[in-house]
């Protein structure tokens, strides 16, 4: 019962990026701002329902023993967390003025919605 609660959850969670993306596509930054710091404050906390949940610290940490998909799926979703922690900052960076790091701040959110919907993917592999 639990898997499907926490894919419905990843699911909402990718469809709210993809909305913040809509947002941001209108020039709606406050919105596509708030929608995207939502959205990846939920997926956090998705990463840290499952582990209290099912274990998946440990059971990742097996690397040797696990299928491929599954060190491929914890490779990505790890990644997803780092690359949400550099989109935010250069985000940051963008609406206190700082031009410059739009285009890097835009190609961080590109990788990221990449990383975060091959995570999805690879969840129902698993």
């Amino acid at each position: 019962m639990s898997v499907i609660v926490f894919q419905v959850q990843s699911i909402l969670i990718f469809s709210l990026i993809l909305f913040g993306i809509y947002l941001i596509k209108q020039r709606k930054v406050s919105s596509h701002v708030k929608t995207m710091k939502i959205a990846m404050a939920w997926d956090i906390l998705l990463i840290l329902q499952i582990e209290l949940n099912r274990g998946a610290i440990a059971k990742a940490s097996k690397v040797i023993q696990n299928a491929l998909i599954l060190n491929i799926h914890v490779l990505l979703a790890v990644g997803t967390v780092v690359l949400y922690a550099f989109v935010f900052r250069s985000g940051g960076k963008v609406l206190s003025g700082d031009r410059s790091i739009y285009l890097t701040h835009k190609r961080l959110g590109v990788y990221t919605v990449a990383a975060r919907f091959l995570t999805l993917v690879t969840s129902f592999m698993i």
